[in-house]
């Protein structure tokens, strides 16, 4: 196999500085990520006037699975892939295939094809993802990564805050098949700026790609992810599909573990799972997916139906978690540049994380609108100091060969949480609210949320005055369990923090006057064409 040691891109004439290429890699990575993150919360927005043009309403869910399967099935290929055959030309492969995802589901004429295309974005999309976190640690050495990556959760951010909003704009005024085409030209300038000015060490592989692990991996992980989206609501926990699929992914990725201890050139290498940090930063980032998106999926809607928000911009609901999260990320990368420390902030976030949900989770029908913001910003502040700095720990926790499946399994665990998180929230939120409907409005309430336990301002409006009240009083009821069980789930976050060994990171940081640079004689990696 060729070598494939790759040097920091450190301009030892700019006394460290980054080359101009380089913040222009940087800037095509961050519409890489935007377009990534921005797109699911734009097309929740779309997805009424989706249904009232193409019918099939039934298969409403599937356009969000589909995607959702896609990227988490294909996150550890393309990591894969960008280690054995160069992080470029998989990376442009992502964004090529992405973009041909977004124009096909631009131009479907019904239901079926919307979710077949919707499929080939989200592949396209676990390369974005991935690519994006490897190049930054091809780029830049560990040691000056966190403000970089906390720009890239500040990204992150805003594509949440402000998805529904422009998904909202562009579905009333061009209608939602621009939803998808809005990508084109940003993913084109991300194309033509990584092609042109990103030179990485070209890679060339002789070992074969490990197929059956591939192949055990993808199936455990659909496995998971089918069994999270449709526990509890297209089907009971206790079915017999849902036990299936468990049986199914359970044997699947015993299985591929089994395997990759056989594999010339396993998808996954099970070496990683030495480095004690890259352990613990796996079992951090399923614990903040887990929280960050049950959060984002309960918060808005305790707003709508308990203090009477708008729907409309739901996206603003979040600013007080999101916004908090921007600054801490940026914050906590840039204090780690400079003092090569980062310990401090996973133990702080979680600790902040658990004490945040345990607030939101006291919330009831009186609580006020600055209280509850109150409340999200310290989960907030928690969440921004263990979002970038899980990658970055992981990433410095590995040898450069391994980067790619680094990131992507970093990123993996992330994405999994997230799956788990909103199942079992969500399961444990619709379980209480349907008892409390129950309780305070007899049959009527249990009429009420016998299909749904979430209603939607329309519905809500319906209700007669006493059940309305009684819904509210169950909603907060809901949400108080969801939260306090992500409280508890937080802790786990808390233990490994505690355990996480602070080594230095790799590459330079300030200098002293004495101190002489160690990557000076290094040459960038990029450079202007």
């Amino acid at each position: 196999m060729a070598d494939t040691t790759e040097t920091p891109a450190v301009d030892a004439d700019t006394g460290g500085k980054k080359p101009k290429s380089v913040r222009v890699v940087l800037l095509a990575l961050m519409i890489a990520m935007m377009l990534a993150m921005l797109d699911n919360m734009i097309i929740g927005t779309a997805m009424p006037t989706i249904v009232g043009e193409l019918g099939g309403l039934e298969h409403l869910s599937w356009v969000v699975t589909s995607y959702t399967l896609a990227t988490a099935a294909s996150t550890p290929l393309w990591g894969k892939l960008g280690d054995m055959y160069g992080r470029k030309g998989t990376f442009m492969t992502s964004i090529v295939l992405f973009l041909i995802g977004s124009a096909l589901s631009g131009m479907a004429q019904n239901m079926g094809e919307l979710i077949g295309f919707r499929a080939v974005q989200g592949l396209g999309a676990g390369g974005l993802m991935v690519g994006v976190m490897a190049i930054i640690g091809d780029l830049i050495p560990p040691r000056e990564r966190g403000k970089y990556q906390g720009l890239m959760a500040g990204v992150m951010a805003l594509a949440m805050i402000g998805g529904p909003l422009v998904g909202g704009t562009i579905t009333d005024n061009w209608g939602w098949r621009w939803a998808f085409y809005i990508n084109l030209p940003l993913g084109v300038v991300a194309l033509a700026a990584v092609s042109v000015v990103l030179h990485l060490p070209k890679k060339r592989s002789e070992a074969r790609i490990d197929y059956l692990g591939a192949a055990l991996l993808t199936i455990g992980i659909t496995a998971i992810v089918l069994v999270t989206t449709w526990g509890g609501t297209e089907y009971a926990w206790s079915s017999a599909r849902i036990m299936e699929l468990i049986g199914i992914g359970v044997a699947a990725l015993v299985g591929f573990v089994f395997w990759q201890t056989k594999a010339a050139e396993p998808v996954l290498p099970l070496h990683i799972f030495r480095s004690r940090n890259f352990t613990l930063m796996s079992v951090i980032g399923f614990v903040t997916g887990f929280v960050m998106f049950g959060a984002t999926l309960f918060l808005p809607f305790y707003q709508q139906a308990v203090q009477g928000a708008s729907a409309t911009n739901s996206g603003l609901l979040l600013l007080p978690m999101l916004g908090a999260m921007l600054v801490t990320s940026m914050v906590a990368g840039r204090v780690t540049t400079n003092s090569g420390k980062y310990k401090v902030f996973p133990v702080l976030g979680s600790a902040l994380m658990i004490v945040g949900l345990y607030l939101l989770s006291t919330m009831d029908t009186g609580t006020s609108r600055f209280t509850s913001g109150v409340f999200m910003a310290v989960v907030g502040f928690g969440m921004g100091c263990l979002m970038q700095i899980t990658m970055l720990v992981a990433q410095n926790s590995v040898e450069m060969k391994d980067m790619g499946v680094a990131s992507s399994s970093t990123t993996l665990f992330r994405t999994l949480g997230s799956s788990f998180g909103v199942a079992i929230m969500g399961a444990l939120f619709n379980s209480r609210v349907q008892d409390v409907m129950a309780e305070r409005a007899g049959a009527l309430g249990s009429k009420v949320t016998e299909q749904s336990a979430q209603l939607d301002q329309a519905s809500l409006a319906k209700l007669p005055a006493a059940a309305r009240e009684a819904y509210q009083h169950a909603v907060s009821a809901g949400t108080h369990s969801a939260f306090l069980l992500g409280a508890v789930v937080a802790v786990v976050a808390l233990a490994a923090a505690v355990f996480v060994k602070e080594v230095p990171l790799k590459g330079a940081g300030p200098k002293g006057k004495d101190e002489p640079d160690a990557t000076a004689a290094q040459p960038p990696v990029a450079e202007t064409v």
